[in-house]
């Protein structure tokens, strides 16, 4: 199938139809969501993932740690053969016509590691055909598209981008847990083809997923910087929050009245503190536009600063715990709570999330009675190795507690009141260090 010169009419067709091929490239949170965006569409799609284990739970219809509309949809499009999982790169390419690809790309020792993104082009191109499409949305450096990504591409399929192939970036914008509500409702698809053709027929097979429409760029450089200014943007953003919060305890101030009143200006958007960031996303953007700036000789300052500061603010947190105890006259046998072991608000993800580093750090500092409680995380190795508790249990972690540390802002906290917590915690004179300024006075 030619996809690549055909027009929306007729990619709309073999939608309706049942006839368009699509492999994705990266089973994660993501890559599960992209797939059930096109199933629902009408595509048949393979899923491509190098987990054997994960490939084999996804052909059985076991599907976990995705939304609900993720796991229904997959299991019904596996029961009627409209999806498929493998680890056999090469033939999915050879079986599909647009070819998605969003493995991760993380960081070894502050350099990206292309080696997956590599494995998977080279896959794909090993099983590239004339007319194909291939669309990157993995998070990268300016350039990779048009760079690494054209050139595996064309040493391995013997053809040419653009008069052979279409080759388009389009970044992924969503949050998981609401992954396909984002591509399909929520924000426009930003698209870059390396060329007028390959971005005609991307912008057409975007639009028939998204209902927001399709924002055309003039080049993948220019989309893959986007995507990256999104998260440092956000990074450098939280960052000012929690320098300012900082001041506030210093000074005796509530940060949550001093955001109200701020954002009530519409110039102003003050964004809520925390422990940190965490996530696969967030931490890493910066970090990847930093190497490449520096590839440039240029000096990104403000983006450093940013996210030294986030980086570091496990450490301020837990001087906030050392001068709360030290007021009340405790020692390092008080009990405190976290909660919240997500690094982000209504998930079970826990990548990268910066209770971590303050656990890590309180056991440094001598501190032995920690429990964490978090309504989605039922289990957690890190934690188990540590002899750290971790319960579900609102009432069997806060019973006598003497720090309170709220580090992420699930809704269930967001419902709390400090009457209540302290009935739960069965006393009066506790700390509560509400980093997520979320619970009501």
């Amino acid at each position: 199938m030619t996809l690549l010169f055909k027009d929306r009419r007729e990619l709309e067709n073999l939608l309706r139809k049942g006839d368009l091929r699509v492999a994705v490239y990266g089973m994660g949170g993501v890559g599960l969501a992209i797939a059930t965006v096109w199933i629902r569409a009408g595509a048949k799609v393979l899923g491509v993932d190098i987990d054997d284990e994960k490939v084999r739970k996804l052909n059985r219809g076991i599907v976990t740690h995705a939304e609900e509309v993720v796991v229904n949809t997959l299991k019904n499009a596996i029961e009627n053969e409209l999806f498929r999982a493998t680890t056999d790169g090469v033939w999915a390419s050879k079986e599909s016509d647009l070819k998605i690809v969003i493995v991760p790309l993380l960081l070894k020792n502050g350099i990206p590691d292309f080696n997956p993104l590599k494995d998977a082009i080279t896959k794909i191109g090993r099983g590239l055909k004339r007319g194909d499409v291939v669309v990157v949305e993995t998070s990268v450096p300016p350039g990779t598209t048009e760079g690494l990504v054209r050139e595996i591409l064309e040493r391995e399929s013997s053809l040419k981008a653009e008069d052979d192939f279409g080759l388009a970036y389009s970044p992924e914008r969503v949050m998981i847990g609401r992954a396909v509500e984002d591509i399909e409702e929520r924000y426009p698809k930003i698209v870059a083809g390396i060329g007028p053709r390959s971005a005609k027929v991307v912008e057409a097979l975007y639009s028939l997923i998204a209902k927001k429409g399709v924002i055309v760029l003039s080049n993948p450089k220019v989309a893959e910087l986007e995507k990256l200014v999104e998260g440092v943007y956000r990074d450098v953003n939280i960052a000012l929050a929690n320098e300012i919060w900082r001041l506030c305890n210093e000074l005796g101030v509530d940060y949550s009245e001093v955001l109200r009143a701020a954002n009530s200006q519409p110039y102003c958007h003050l964004h809520k503190p925390g422990v940190g960031v965490g996530g696969i996303c967030i931490p890493i953007y910066p970090q990847l536009l930093l190497w490449k700036a520096k590839k440039l000789s240029i000096d990104l300052k403000l983006v450093m600063t940013a996210r030294k500061l986030n980086e570091d603010q496990p450490r301020h947190v837990l001087h906030v715990i050392k001068k709360s105890i030290k007021s009340i006259r405790l020692n390092s046998k008080a009990k405190i709570v976290i909660m919240g072991l997500s690094y982000r608000g209504d998930i079970g993800d826990t990548r990268m999330s910066p209770t971590y580093k303050l656990i890590d750090l309180m056991i440094k500092s001598g501190f032995k009675n920690i429990v964490v409680h978090d309504p989605y995380v039922k289990f957690d190795e890190k934690l188990t190795s540590k002899g750290i508790p971790l319960t579900s249990s609102l009432e069997e972690a806060l019973h006598e507690a003497d720090v309170i540390v709220i580090a992420t802002d699930h809704s269930e906290y967001k419902e709390l009141s400090k009457e209540y917590l302290t009935s739960l915690v069965g006393k009066k004179d506790f700390i509560l260090i509400d980093t997520k300024q979320v619970v009501s006075s």
